[in-house]
């Protein structure tokens, strides 16, 4: 008996232990009937429905659509062409450049190290990347040759400044401010995305030297902050970017067919970029950028803030891990606290006292009046979208996520944006 004692301890010990370790809620998507959810079927069929006379009507070339409730996909369907000149079918896998999307992935994967400690969210970028020391703010410009005066700003750019868009560093070529488009051009950054032989590191080291918009904090400015975080990254973690976000974020959650330059073998499920030319699509021409650059050219450029492509599942998958606090089927990623950091309002109210949304560190987030104004979700829904045409959104209160992925630019007549939005909410049943 006395032998036996010892083991006895052991087996009460790891019964106690099991007992206080925590259950994660975090069950991976599943399809599911939309009726189990309570979802109508008749109205995600309107849905559908809706989707198709947009190919019908020429609005848009082809979508793919993805639906979700507390973890079961209600609708995964795709519509029309992802290249009409080749003929060649929209399907479900098929691969999208995401653009903006990248930021909130980017952004999750800034707060894994800030989680473990290495940085403070208020810290100066300057410590990291000594060339934003002292930064400057653009006072005149000439317009006769770009040159240009400053004055000295009044703090430190911070990593919070730059998460959430309120350093006051511009966009260059898409920039609201003809003046920073033009300063940008001349300096020789690089914006959204590339085919050429450069990397983060370099074109962030020119922009650290340009003047901002305004004063850190003063005003929310859409920036090239995220490509900033992704040099930033591969500082801290001592990984080249792309290198981190797959070890990390990618797969440990299954995002097999999210990339920043796509393996050999997934490049034939590349979406077209197209545009209405004559009542017809066709493919895109090559403007500041060539829209091949996942799969050709010199792919050292691992832009945070626009250079990802994915699928609609893919990404399903990155927002079901934040509905479920921080993990997904069995992985956790962040903590349910820091998802709430990262949800939370930091801009103030820069966005208006009582507007219908906010920005935190990752996503565009609605308010009680954007609820009430209807078709946006539940107060706390996040959400934004991509260059080329590609939007999401995931509402915790109703566990629902909804996805529209399409590759377009000059599409003026779609409509299925917000069309979209409004009749998935709508199509909840219970």
């Amino acid at each position: 008996m006395r032998t036996l004692y010892p083991w006895l301890l052991l087996l009460l010990f790891l019964n106690c232990y099991n007992a206080e370790k925590p259950v994660l809620n975090d069950p991976p998507l599943t399809e599911g009937m939309p009726s189990a959810t309570g979802m109508s079927e008749e109205r995600i069929a309107k849905i559908e429905a809706m989707l198709q006379n947009a190919v019908d009507e020429k609005e848009i070339p082809g979508a793919v659509a993805l639906i979700a409730r507390n973890g079961k996909i209600v609708l995964h369907k795709s519509f029309g062409m992802a290249d009409n000149a080749a003929q060649k079918p929209m399907t479900n896998d098929a691969i999208f450049r995401i653009a903006s999307q990248s930021k909130a992935i980017t952004a999750t994967a800034v707060m894994t190290l800030w989680e473990e400690g290495r940085f403070r969210l208020d810290d100066p970028i300057s410590k990291y990347i000594p060339e934003f020391k002292d930064p400057q703010v653009l006072d005149t410009f000439n317009e006769a040759d770009s040159t240009y005066t400053t004055i000295p700003a009044d703090k430190e750019i911070s990593i919070r400044h730059l998460l959430s868009h309120t350093s006051g560093i511009g966009y260059g070529v898409i920039d609201g401010d003809d003046r920073i488009r033009k300063i940008y051009a001349k300096a020789g950054v690089t914006d959204l995305f590339t085919t050429e032989q450069i990397t983060i590191e370099e074109s962030v080291k020119i922009l650290a030297g340009l003047p901002l918009h305004h004063q850190p904090g003063e005003k929310m400015t859409y920036s090239e902050g995220l490509d900033v975080l992704g040099y930033f990254i591969e500082i801290i973690s001592g990984m080249p970017f792309d290198t981190y976000l797959r070890t990390r974020i990618f797969d440990p959650l299954g995002m097999d067919d999210t990339w920043f330059y796509l393996p050999t073998e997934k490049s034939e499920r590349l979406v077209a970029v197209q545009q209405p030319v004559d009542g017809n699509w066709e493919q895109y021409p090559i403007t500041f950028y060539d829209t091949d650059y996942p799969i050709k050219g010199a792919k050292s450029f691992f832009s945070g803030g626009a250079g990802l492509s994915s699928t609609a599942e893919d990404y399903a998958i990155f927002l079901q891990m934040y509905l479920n606090e921080g993990s997904y089927n069995g992985v956790r990623i962040l903590s349910r606290t820091t998802v709430q950091s990262i949800l939370g309002n930091q801009i103030g109210d820069l966005w208006g006292a009582e507007g219908a949304s906010y920005y935190g560190l990752a996503f565009g987030v609605v308010t009680s009046k954007g609820q009430d104004m209807g078709g946006q979700g539940s107060e706390g829904t996040f959400e934004w979208g991509g260059y080329f045409n590609t939007q999401y959104f995931a509402d915790p209160k109703e566990g629902m996520i909804g996805i529209l992925m399409k590759q377009t630019q000059n599409a003026a007549n779609d409509n299925t944006g917000w069309k979209f939005k409004q009749m998935v909410f709508s199509a909840i049943d219970n």
